[in-house]
């Protein structure tokens, strides 16, 4: 085997191990996306429902269980 060929193919093995390593790192980005993602709309479902709650408790009135302030103050 001639020493170019050789070199051909051990460039050849080292971008093959390089795409290798961007398919994995590829595949853990969209993992951590996909993650997020499922966290993001959670976060935006405990929002709604806090501003429903809050709402609901201005059509009520005042907390009855608020701490009022002093008369001095």
């Amino acid at each position: 085997m001639h020493w170019r060929d050789m070199d051909y193919e051990q460039r050849f093995i080292d971008i093959e191990i390089k795409l290798t390593a961007q398919e994995d790192l590829t595949q853990q980005l969209s993992e951590l996306v996909y993650e997020q993602q499922k966290q993001i709309q959670e976060l935006q479902a405990l929002y709604k429902a806090l501003v429903r709650r809050m709402n609901e408790g201005e059509a009520e009135g005042p907390d009855p269980y608020a701490q009022e302030r002093p008369p001095h103050y």
